[in-house]
């Protein structure tokens, strides 16, 4: 196989919301207290806004093609960033650009778990807002380029049973994905430990549905985050977040009553699972005391029966794939985020997979038919497989342009032809 030949699809994106994403699915009721993406008379800003609080996006966000020296947490504006983060048909040409069949997305403003909907006192208009949201991102952002995107609806935190009844209903949408927090107890929300969530994860096993459960999905605290910490630190450790949500899961007794549930650990990375699973198999042999009950698996057995670890760059993790599990690995691109390999992603893929020699059978595993395994995904209904590669799809993309270009060469851009798209949406 050569770099050219590889089917990619990426199993953790990021969408950053157009303003009409509540336009079209949102009972009247409603309409008028729905969030609204508002720019600041300056132009300067630009954030999501309605009784539940305010929300913006970081450029950290949507940084793909931008100047590294643009880059930073200050706020960003639809106009100061490529198409392809917002726009749905820009963002397929990426796609092609960048080598990528199909993608699944993660929400930006709501929050990875949906977060800034369960801030809303009133959850009859939460609940209502989530539905709209799902109902437009599987419609509209995943519904209009079919097989070239994954559906990922959120659930409801705040409240276990009205999640579970958005799972049945969004599985009769085509979604076989749902996303969820790495640790839904620091929101002040019950653990996976308390048994509160089984009606979601039997929604999710009954429908066959995987939990999405992204890194930063959670307030937990990390010592980046403390005062005087360098910047570098808080940058350095989000993947770490995925180990103590898989040991919760793992120990929980979630995963003995409920052995089909999946759950992808998503920008988690890889490297550090070979380590987890030595002292997790360990543990389980030595204290046995603890009276541990994984219904008669071990460790190892249990963590691949549930979990699909996601990478973007992890030459390590690749290198020790037989201890994590063949079966257990997906690519990812993130896209636009400041880690995005876009639009270089085969290319440092290829790079990590020479490192450590895969063959033919194991890349076609890690680069796509274990996310569409896992995700119950068949992009092929739609895309004929000789049209799926890496090579196929940038020969279409040729014409894209992938320069590096300034926020205000965007701008520019962006008035002439979107004109005020966020402006006409509010009103």
């Amino acid at each position: 196989m050569q770099l050219e030949d590889m089917i990619l699809v990426s199993v953790d994106d990021h969408v950053i919301e157009p303003p009409t994403v509540f336009a079209n699915h949102l009972p009247k009721k409603w309409a008028g207290r729905a969030p609204r993406l508002v720019l600041s008379p300056e132009q300067e800003l630009q954030t999501w806004t309605w009784e539940g609080g305010t929300k913006s996006t970081p450029f950290i966000c949507a940084v793909v093609t931008l100047p590294s020296e643009e880059w930073g947490y200050d706020p960003s504006t639809l106009a100061e960033m490529r198409p392809g983060c917002w726009d749905v048909d820009q963002r397929v040409r990426d796609m092609d650009a960048n080598g990528i069949l199909a993608s699944m997305c993660f929400s930006t403003f709501p929050g990875m778990a949906g977060e800034f909907f369960a801030e809303c006192e009133d959850k009859e208009l939460a609940y209502a807002c989530i539905q709209a949201y799902n109902d437009w991102h599987i419609d509209e952002w995943a519904g209009s380029h079919p097989g070239r995107f994954i559906p990922l609806p959120l659930c409801s935190l705040w409240d276990p049973e009205l999640a579970a009844q958005e799972v049945r209903r969004v599985a009769r949408k085509g979604a076989t994905a749902i996303t969820f927090s790495e640790a839904p107890e620091s929101f002040g929300y019950p653990s996976i430990h308390t048994g509160a969530w089984d009606p979601l994860f039997a929604a999710c096993c009954d429908e066959d549905v995987a939990l999405a459960i992204h890194i930063a999905s959670s307030r937990t605290v990390l010592p980046g985050k403390e005062t005087r910490v360098p910047i570098e630190v808080s940058s350095t450790l989000p993947c770490w977040n995925a180990l103590p949500c898989a040991a919760n899961f793992l120990w929980s007794q979630s995963l003995v009553k409920y052995p089909q549930l999946k759950i992808a650990l998503s920008e988690g990375g890889t490297s550090w699972i070979p380590g987890f699973l030595d002292r997790m198999d360990r543990q389980f042999r030595l204290q046995t005391w603890m009276g541990s009950d994984l219904g008669g698996l071990d460790p190892t057995e249990m963590f691949q029966r549930h979990f699909l670890s996601c990478f973007i760059c992890d030459p390590s993790g690749l290198v020790m794939r037989d201890r994590i599990g063949i079966d257990n690995i997906a690519y990812e691109v993130d896209y636009p985020h400041s880690d995005c390999t876009f639009p270089g992603s085969p290319e440092e893929l290829w790079e990590q997979i020479e490192l450590a020699e895969c063959t033919d059978r194991e890349i076609a595993k890690i680069t796509h038919e274990n996310a569409l395994r896992w995700l119950r995904f068949d992009p092929f209904t739609h895309v004929p497989r000789e049209e799926a590669s890496v090579g196929a799809l940038r020969a279409r993309a040729s014409d894209v342009d992938l320069g590096t270009r300034s926020r205000a060469d965007y701008r520019a851009a962006y008035e002439k032809r979107y004109g005020d798209l966020a402006g006409e949406a509010a009103r």
